[in-house]
């Protein structure tokens, strides 16, 4: 059985402090949903987004930080020999935000 992805998801966020906040998720394919978290472009977290609406990332460390919704997108299991998926990968599906400690 073939997954049909209708429409694109998307989800508007806004910070309140250094709390994330998604608005509902339009077209949700129902895969997981996460936040990824950048500190100085590097990916330091990935907390799942699907049971609660907001994020608040508790380390303090000093640094530019971005935020965006991501949504897992299921192409096939193809995999590559490092054992990553070749075809299927998360998808940025929210406008990124940010802040500075």
């Amino acid at each position: 059985m073939d997954q049909k992805f209708e429409g694109t998801p998307h989800a508007e966020i806004r910070l309140e402090g250094r709390k994330v906040v998604r608005g509902d998720v339009t077209h949700d394919w129902g895969l997981r949903l996460q936040w990824e978290v950048r500190r100085n472009g590097q990916v330091i977290a990935t907390p799942p987004a699907r049971l609660e609406a907001s994020y608040e990332h508790a380390d303090a460390t000093p640094g530019a930080y971005e935020i965006v919704l991501q949504m897992w997108k299921y192409v096939d299991y193809r995999k590559d020999p490092a054992g990553e998926f070749v075809n299927s990968r998360f998808i940025d599906i929210s406008n990124k935000v940010g802040y500075t400690i």
